[in-house]
């Protein structure tokens, strides 16, 4: 696992004074990746500064995105609507901020029930994307590829008991659907690898984890970085190489791309949006702290 805090306290150090994150706007994927960071953080070095501001940034992500039911894809006025595996991701968030602070398992819990019976349309699939009241699909969306792995994980950190009958949903789409996934887009290759480094032993994981190994060697472009997708060897983004940096890691494969990677987009420029996006930038962070992310992290303090 790499493990760079003073490029993360760095970062987050820059990232307030330009206030891009967390004193920025809000985008639920880039704030679940942010509370598992700063829990991480927190068991790293005992500083309960990171566990407060943790908390408050669940408490700003309730006050700005949270609807009656689900919570918004993003503060900005085009971040309409619910993404069912950004609410997954927060779903870990919270299972992991409940590793500390135990009433955040049952908020996590509280929000499945808000959102499951909308998403999941049985033996069938997830939708994408729905209207932000959570009463449609969201028009021109269709089923996600990784949404039933998504839940997966999420549902079972949080309460495997209380959650079965949302985990068994999610059990038959996986087996329905994991036969014929080929994942061919750098950040779903990323992913894959890291939710399945939770269930090694399950026949999917098995699976996607040769799969995606064997598609990321295709990708891999000697300048130091993987392409967006086969076939597009100049296309890259870092925020999505910085994901595939967090599979590889979980599953301690690639160390030296993993490396080169971290060297190339640490000092990239593309010259859009992206360069000054909390995005960019807090992934930055997860891959070179990825803390919680990972089922072996084994934190120097460890606080109650």
């Amino acid at each position: 696992m790499t493990m760079d805090l003073s490029y993360v306290l760095d970062k987050l150090a820059w990232m307030r004074a330009q206030q891009i994150w967390p004193n920025g706007l809000r985008y639920l994927w880039t704030d679940a990746f942010g509370v598992v960071l700063l829990v991480s953080l927190y068991a790293e070095t005992g500083e309960k500064r990171y566990l407060d501001e943790a908390e408050w940034l669940v408490s700003e992500v309730d006050r700005v995105l949270g609807r009656p039911r689900g919570i918004r894809i993003g503060e900005a006025a085009d971040r309409d609507g619910q993404y069912f595996h950004y609410l997954a991701m927060w779903l870990f968030a919270l299972a992991i901020l409940g590793r500390h602070l135990p009433d955040y398992r049952q908020q996590g819990v509280n929000l499945v029930h808000q959102i499951h019976d909308a998403f999941v349309l049985p033996n069938r699939g997830i939708f994408w994307k729905m209207t932000e009241d959570l009463n449609q699909p969201y028009p021109g969306y269709g089923f996600g590829a990784l949404d039933p792995f998504d839940g997966y994980l999420a549902y079972r950190l949080l309460d495997e008991q209380g959650l079965a009958r949302e985990i068994e949903d999610m059990q038959r789409l996986i087996a329905r659907m994991e036969p014929a996934l080929l994942i061919t887009q750098d950040l779903g290759l990323g992913m894959m690898l890291w939710m399945s480094h939770f269930f090694p032993e399950e026949d999917w994981a098995v699976s996607q984890w040769g799969r995606c190994l064997d598609m990321l060697d295709r990708m891999w472009i000697e300048q130091g970085y993987f392409c967006r997708e086969p076939g597009y060897p100049q296309v890259k983004f870092a925020f999505t190489n910085y994901g595939v940096s967090i599979g590889l890691q979980a599953v301690h494969e690639m160390p030296e791309r993993v490396q080169g990677l971290h060297t190339f987009f640490d000092h990239y420029q593309s010259g859009d949006n992206y360069d000054r996006d909390a995005i960019t930038h807090v992934m930055a962070c997860s891959a070179h702290f990825p803390g919680y992310l990972l089922r072996d992290f084994n934190p120097a303090v460890n606080p109650a």
